[in-house]
């Protein structure tokens, strides 16, 4: 914490801590408690929730919203139109976009997609997430994956483009089947129980 700067954002009176290599634009809203480490920049109208952490090298758009307790790790950027929910962890060198077909001599700024983590999901290390996609609570996205595709919550994804391989617990753990074959899902780490009906996954414990 001794590299780390106390400021008070004047638009909030919320305290928040920033490395002096770092720069948050006036207008960013930064949340109690956050973090924000060597080298990085907080654009103008970003909207950035309560304690978070983010690493080194983090750029964050004007039009990026992050949640409360996100973790976003070294070398990534959270562009425009990119919607982060409480919780959710991003790992190193992990790639959004918002643009789906990309021009570097026409400028496309009117027709950047939405994409949209939900609350709880991981992401890996070195993963793509292609812009319009939305990737489901608790889900989990592999290292080296890229997401072409909306994620169910609680998805296993892995591979190029992005599969689905299986299930993870609310603790980001493997689900296996109570019984070869049947709809209920354990974990045998922390012990919750699931249901797959359609495709979806729903927890069973309070």
């Amino acid at each position: 914490m001794d590299e780390l700067i106390k400021i008070t954002n004047p638009s909030t009176s919320q305290i928040f801590f920033l490395h002096k290599s770092s720069y948050v634009d006036e207008g960013a809203i930064i949340g109690e408690g956050t973090k924000i480490w060597h080298f990085s920049h907080i654009m103008s109208g970003a909207k950035i929730g309560k304690r978070c952490s983010l690493g080194q090298n983090v750029n964050v758009s004007s039009r990026a919203v992050i949640g409360n307790n996100v973790k976003i790790q070294n070398n990534i950027s959270v562009y425009d139109d990119v919607i982060i929910e409480d919780d959710v962890f991003c790992g190193p060198s992990m790639v959004f976009t918002n643009v789906i077909n990309p021009r570097a001599f026409i400028e496309r700024k009117n027709e950047y997609k939405k994409t949209i983590v939900k609350k709880g999901a991981s992401i890996g290390a070195n993963a793509t997430i292609v812009c319009g996609t939305t990737i489901g609570e608790y889900a989990f996205i592999a290292a080296g994956a890229v997401v072409t595709k909306d994620v169910p919550s609680y998805a296993l994804m892995a591979g190029v483009p992005a599969k689905q391989i299986g299930w993870v617990c609310y603790c980001g753990n493997t689900l296996k089947n109570k019984n070869d074959g049947d709809a209920i899902f354990i974990c045998h780490s922390c012990g919750k129980h699931y249901k797959l009906e359609d495709n979806h996954l729903t927890q069973l414990d309070n």
